[in-house]
């Protein structure tokens, strides 16, 4: 290091380190630090150089048009979208015009020459990107403020891209953001970093977050993957692929190739691929991708697990949620990092505040897409289709485009909601909105042709994974809770209900002791649509039934394989989300009505005057004709258990109406992997367990009288009891709960009702077996959980927004 080097004009990347942020701003300095460190523990980041902060200022003093620019600067008004435009144009046209000084230029160009040397080439290609003294800071993104130019191969294509990263450093949005930052325009230098291209045009790319962007769960690596060059996930061009990495099973790998921390992928629709274009002054151009190669994953399983290990090691490295560029090269195949900055949003959010945005009436539902954040707004829509009309946008209106980027910002900060037609979790759009704390459902597909402007709306991001845009303004509430030393009971563990894996990851900050009650039926509703049986039985089926399968699956030949993956991810996303605790799986318990509205369902289900007390639960599950239904759930469970890791999972039986019931059931699930701890003793002679089946607890559903009366002999075959108060009050009463005319005899605290499950409480522990309840009285009447209490409950199991209140309560009597 020489003694001057704040005063160096170039520098490379080995003698970077986080450090040098006021030198070579927060992209190279995080480069420069990963070049140096994180390449020792395997990761593999391209090498490069950095145009110095001293660099910049170099060439305005140098070229005498600091005064100019401060000049045009004068009157900026950022609030008034047309007098920015024009500031911004024009000062972008001074640093343009103005030459570079003879050995800012000599001293680029040596740096590019021995870099090329460095990889045995005259004039290697190289990547030309801009980075900021004040950007990639924790509480300030600044996401693609200033420009990037790809695939330079000559000195003087380098020069050029130079000057016009400088430029960018007042492009609308990046001078828009500052101001809102209050950050000094003089004060911030701009670095450039030059660094070695890596071929993505040929091959796949895209971003990688060590957390879950939405709930900031930091136990996942989230990653999204697109053919080509990355700019069309970041501007959301494209719906990217989307997996999810699991990091406490990640870690088991390293050891146990066996294992598959992957717990979730979603195949985007990857439309488009951003490639070079050809001749003179060409940049990137878009090429539509084939059908064939958009019906698979761009990255394979063992691609997935390589990035996640490398995020992890960067996370380690950097102390902190990060956000990363990733790359793979076409013509040598192998994945790179390209760029990496701390995550900004959540690192921002206070941990023990929680914040539930509740949505208190709804209307009609105008289109729906992924939900950024979990805020709601309204206003009026003002449809955008062209950057070149954003100075019609108002404060306070809806935001409605094709797609955003950097460029949009200026809108985007005074838009009460944002509505687009396309990309994903972490195109331009979603993270800009979350950074700014504005509602925001990306991906809808439709939004500026059902919408119209003017049009009052509501965009709410509340309500899970999909986000929806409703009729009118709505009211809505913000219910802020503060965690910290939250009493808690001390006899009795408080659980939660829990059925869209979408919410999980938000519902795990609450406190909580676990899962009492995960359902299935949510996964198959809204990830698979159609009947298990149909899947099965794909090949016989009619062919408009195929086609509409088809639709729900592409991508997968094979649809038992379909169902598996589907089934045994949404099971996954749930177990990890409360990972170690306890999360109780209750079986597949749709009844037939309800089977029947699934895809191809109606080919396969009777018709039931009474189908709440008829064809459901364990009796379905060994009959021959739906057996082999059970048999494909119960390797989907398997999957989530055994192959990814999640031995948290515990399983439940629901509506078992007599011993030998259960005894059929318990048996099919030996035979499949699962031995419950109980009835290992009770296996039939000649059963079939597979060499690698494990013992797991399995409960059973109290859920109809008779599970009551014969809970000692329940008791003797599993492992534990879980009250389900909705069955069990309209089995007790003879009330039809579906039934309005009689609803008002409908009642969990009615004498008798409360009679049995005091009764089967008191039976469960004489037998020393765990009984809870996963029923809703509880979550709707305080007195009904405060009798629970008292009768001697080892859980009680409650829907997430009532965790709080009920807790606060119960701990007062259960001290």
């Amino acid at each position: 290091m020489q003694k001057n080097r704040k005063e160096k004009l170039v520098l490379p990347f080995n003698e970077l380190g986080i450090k040098d942020v006021p030198l070579v701003g927060g992209k190279n300095a995080s480069l420069g630090e990963m070049y140096r460190y994180v390449t020792g523990r395997g990761v593999r980041v391209p090498n490069g150089y950095a145009v110095t902060a001293y660099a910049y200022h170099y060439f305005l003093r140098e070229a005498g048009i600091k005064r100019a620019i401060r000049d045009t600067l004068k009157d900026l008004d950022t609030h008034n979208i047309r007098n920015l435009q024009e500031r911004g144009k024009k000062v972008r046209q001074i640093i343009m015009r103005a030459k570079f000084p003879q050995q800012l230029e000599e001293e680029i160009i040596a740096a590019y020459k021995q870099l090329s040397k460095s990889y045995g080439v005259a004039a290697t290609d190289v990547a030309v990107r801009s980075s900021a003294t004040a950007e990639d800071l924790p509480d300030a993104s600044f996401a693609g403020q200033q420009e990037t130019y790809l695939n330079i191969t000559n000195p003087q294509g380098l020069l050029d891209a130079c000057k016009k990263c400088m430029a960018s450093l007042f492009t609308d949005r990046a001078i828009s953001y500052r101001e809102d930052k209050h950050f000094d325009h003089f004060k911030i230098g701009l670095s450039i970093g030059v660094q070695k291209m890596v071929r993505s045009d040929k091959a796949v790319s895209g971003v990688m977050f060590t957390l879950d962007t939405e709930s900031g769960f930091r136990d996942v690596v989230l990653i999204n993957a697109s053919y080509g060059l990355g700019e069309n996930i970041v501007k959301g061009v494209v719906t990217p692929d989307e997996s999810m990495v699991f990091k406490p099973t990640l870690k088991k790998f390293a050891t146990d190739k066996r294992i598959n921390p992957i717990i979730v992928r979603i195949l985007g629709t990857k439309e488009m691929r951003m490639v070079y274009g050809k001749g003179r002054g060409a940049t990137t151009k878009n090429i539509p991708v084939p059908q064939k190669e958009r019906n698979r994953f761009a990255l394979k399983p063992g691609e997935v697990i390589q990035l996640a290990e490398w995020g992890v090691e960067i996370e380690k490295h950097y102390k902190r949620p990060m956000d990363i560029e990733w790359a793979k090269d076409g013509v040598d195949g192998k994945l790179y990092i390209v760029q990496a900055r701390p995550e900004t949003i959540h690192a921002q959010k206070h941990a023990q505040i929680l914040e539930e945005y509740i949505l208190e009436k709804r209307s009609a539902v105008l289109t729906r897409g992924s939900a950024v954040g979990s805020k709601i707004g309204s206003g009026k829509v003002r449809i955008i289709k062209d950057v070149s009309k954003l100075d019609t946008f108002q404060k306070g209106e809806v935001l409605v485009s094709e797609m955003t980027d950097p460029d949009w910002e200026p809108a985007m900060k005074i838009a009460s909601g944002i509505v687009t037609n396309s990309g994903g979790r972490t195109c331009h759009a979603a993270i800009v909105s979350r950074e700014m704390g504005i509602p925001c459902v990306v991906g809808t597909g439709n939004a500026d042709a059902v919408l119209r402007n003017g049009q009052e709306v509501t965009v709410s991001c509340a309500e899970g994974d999909e986000g929806y845009v409703y009729a009118g303004v709505l009211p809505f509430t913000l219910r802020k809770t503060t965690l910290t030393n939250l009493p808690r009971p001390k006899k009795t563990k408080i659980m939660m209900n829990i059925g869209s894996p979408d919410l999980a990851f938000a519902a795990s900050f609450i406190p909580n002791d676990g899962v009492g009650l995960a359902r299935e039926e949510l996964i198959i509703t809204n990830a698979i649509k159609a009947h298990p049986l149909a899947l099965l039985n794909y090949k016989k089926l009619p062919p408009k039934i195929k086609k509409e399968i088809d639709r729900v699956s592409p991508g997968y030949v094979n649809k038992e394989q379909f169902f598996k993956e589907k089934l045994s991810q949404g099971i996954a996303q749930i177990a990890a989300a409360f990972y170690p605790k306890d999360v109780i799986l209750r079986l597949i318990d749709f009844r037939t009505n309800e089977f029947a509205g699934l895809i191809g369902g109606s080919t396969y289900e009777p018709e039931e005057r009474n189908p709440m007390i008829g064809w459901r639960g364990a009796s379905r599950y060994y009959d021959p004709v739906f057996r082999p239904a059970f048999e494909m759930e119960l390797k989907a469970i398997y999957a989530a258990r055994k192959d990814m890791g999640l031995n948290n999972l515990k399983l439940m039986v629901p509506f078992c109406r007599t011993i030998a019931e259960g005894e059929k059931v318990l048996t099919i699930m030996a035979e499949h992997g699962f031995v419950g701890r109980k009835f290992k003793k009770h296996l039939p002679k000649g059963t079939t367990v597979p060499r690698d089946a494990e013992e797991v607890d399995i409960y059973v559903m109290c859920e109809i009288p008779s599970n009551v009366v014969l809970a000692h002999k329940f008791a003797e075959i599993f492992d534990g009891f879980s009250i389900g108060s909705n069955d069990l009050t309209q089995l007790t009463l003879g009330v039809d709960r579906d039934s309005e005319i009689v609803s008002h005899v409908y009642d969990e605290r009615n004498l008798a009702v409360k009679t049995l499950i005091a009764t089967v409480i008191d039976t469960a522990h004489k037998h020393k077996t765990k009984i809870g309840i996963c029923g809703q009285a509880p979550s709707d009447f305080p007195d009904f959980a405060e009798f629970l209490i008292l009768a001697g409950i080892d859980s009680i199991s409650l829907n997430p927004d009532t965790v709080i209140r009920t807790t606060e309560r119960l701990a007062k009597m259960d001290a």
